[in-house]
């Protein structure tokens, strides 16, 4: 094992070359996971519902992180047909391809975070059948998948 994961590192040379380095440079900050969480979890699609937010993203972090995870293909924008002005925001297949590290990210940070306001049934539900879990948000998303 530790020769596999030398060879996968090694073979990196520089940063920018790295697979872990790119994929923190695409959304490995906190508000684009963030952004990621409730577009995934919470149904959120709009701006403003990102805005309201308990973490407090800021108009002009928001905007920014929108439009990197749009040009990244990670989400896609449209607008709203009920309101013009609007815009609606929606994960693409690359963006479904990362629920199962965001699953991980919530399994190990209510692990850890003594403080979690994670749901403990809702995080017994993860542990005991990730796949599972991780189908539903698939599910909820069909249409993008397919």
């Amino acid at each position: 094992m530790q020769a596999i994961c030398y060879n996968l590192f090694a073979m990196c040379g520089e940063e920018k070359n790295c697979p872990i380095f790119y994929s923190l440079e695409i959304f490995g900050d906190r508000w684009s996971l963030l952004i990621l969480r409730d577009i995934l979890h919470f149904d959120k699609n709009r701006y403003t519902e990102f805005l309201g937010s308990d973490e407090g993203i800021s108009t002009n972090i928001l905007s920014d992180r929108l439009k990197k995870l749009e040009k990244e293909g990670i989400i896609s924008k449209h607008r709203d047909p009920d309101n013009k002005k609007q815009f609606i925001y929606s994960p693409t297949k690359k963006c479904l391809d990362l629920v199962p590290i965001i699953i991980e990210l919530a399994v190990w940070g209510a692990k850890y975070d003594p403080d979690t306001k994670a749901p403990p049934e809702e995080m017994a539900k993860i542990r005991k059948n990730r796949k599972d879990y991780i189908d539903s948000i698939r599910t909820k998303f069909k249409s993008i998948d397919d």
